[in-house]
């Protein structure tokens, strides 16, 4: 049967494009409704089956300042899904036998082993238990695009508990640590690395540090409202109560990264931003990037003659999971470098962050809404970008959609348990 095109003008503003797969026609009716219901400016959404593309969308306004039009080229900044890449390419050189995940950090970065942190070994790092969620000294401004500087803090930097001890989700840092890794054990940088065995062989649109020529397609990041004061209580935000908190310096002290539109150089729309290898949160893609770069995970670790991994890769499986994340501070369960389904829809308003696909797959979400993921099952890439970030911590309601939809057309039945099936 032909793909379905899409092609549907907005009454706001912009229009949708692309093709559906006429059985994902209910993905397509989600991505509509995000736009005329869930107040969606500008994104894009495509899935992968067997390696075939079964939905590529994209549509809606990439810069509201002058009405530009989100494109079938436009980009924009992934933050955390970029955890994904730079896990994954972790996983490439475990794969290849130049990385050994149960062995010492220290191996590969001797300066690394200093303060307690000795023994910590290269899956604490992927698995969010290095104990270095955060920085304790204040960053200057700028030292995001220092690769060098944030290494060096980290090295000499005391954890804040024993590393393995405790989980706590290295917001941004989880970038420099494995970054590091495979900066030290490949010989290239990580955004270097990246294209050249993951990227350019896979045909994707997606940097880590982004070409000064790539500038021009990139859709500027419209922050979320700031949690309501009347709203519920929400353990993370109550943690800035405490600036030495592992909450607070995850977010306040970046150096002036999170702060658009000020006298920062180094704010997450500039330009020294985007070209900086920020492997925590700086990628820079499309939905279809997203998916591309799942797409040979879901297939046993390769696709049309690109292998990353074999396909008995240690990336699918529950690596380890808490009650209580020390940054997040709601319940969290974590593969190595990717998160794996996360249901906290029974806890109280404000704590219900959640993440939900099958227990087969595995991922990453973003804070803003973005998501990218494998299911080896299904046999199933996922990936959803937009510029408008949404509230909470992991997915919101347009990101979810999508998914479910997804999931509904290929068969499942129910995520009830925290998965679905």
């Amino acid at each position: 049967m032909a793909n379905t095109n899409l092609s549907l003008k907005l009454d706001n503003s912009g229009e949708l494009n692309g093709f559906y797969d006429p059985k994902f026609e209910g993905v397509a009716q989600e991505f509509v409704r995000n736009f005329q219901e869930r107040a969606e400016v500008g994104a894009s959404v495509a899935v992968t089956v067997e390696g075939e593309t079964v939905v590529d969308l994209w549509g809606g306004v990439a810069k509201p300042s002058d009405s530009t039009p989100w494109n079938k080229d436009t980009v924009s900044i992934v933050w955390s899904c970029t955890k994904g890449a730079t896990a994954i390419c972790a996983h490439i050189l475990a794969a290849r036998g130049l990385m050994d995940y149960d062995a010492p950090v220290a191996k590969y970065w001797p300066e690394y082993a200093q303060k307690g942190k000795e023994n910590t070994r290269v899956s604490m790092l992927l698995a969010h238990q290095s104990g270095l969620p955060a920085f304790k000294a204040p960053l200057p401004d700028g030292a995001f695009c220092d690769w060098d500087f944030i290494c060096n803090a980290l090295a000499e930097q005391e954890p804040f508990w024993e590393p393995g001890a405790a989980h706590g989700y290295q917001m941004v840092s989880f970038g420099w640590l494995v970054g590091e890794l495979v900066r030290r054990v490949s010989g290239k940088s990580l955004g270097q690395f990246f294209q050249d065995e993951v990227a350019k062989p896979l045909g994707l649109d997606f940097w880590i540090g982004l070409p000064e020529s790539e500038e021009h397609r990139v859709a500027p990041m419209i922050p979320a409202p700031p949690p309501s004061m009347d709203g519920p209580f929400v353990p993370f935000y109550a943690e800035f109560a405490d600036p030495t908190s592992v909450s607070f310096l995850s977010v306040m002290n970046m150096g002036g990264h999170m702060n658009p539109g000020t006298d920062s150089v180094f704010n997450f729309d500039s330009r020294a931003a985007h070209a900086a290898e920020i492997g925590g949160a700086g990628g820079i893609t499309n939905a279809r990037g997203l998916a591309g770069m799942y797409a040979p995970l879901a297939n046993g670790g390769s696709l049309k003659g690109v292998t990353l991994v074999d396909e008995d890769a240690r990336a699918a499986a529950v690596h380890s999971a808490t009650a209580l994340d020390r940054t997040l501070r709601i319940p969290m369960r974590y593969g190595l470098g990717f998160w794996k389904s996360i249901d906290n829809r029974n806890l109280a308003p404000g704590q219900q962050d959640s993440a939900i696909i099958s227990e087969e797959a595995f991922g990453h979400p973003d804070a803003g809404g973005s998501v990218g993921f494998a299911d080896p099952k299904a046999r199933m890439s996922f990936g959803y970008t937009m510029n408008r970030m949404g509230a909470g911590l992991v997915l919101n309601e347009r990101g979810q959609s999508l998914v479910d939809a997804t999931y509904r057309t290929l068969g499942y039945t129910s995520n009830k348990s925290g998965r679905w099936i």
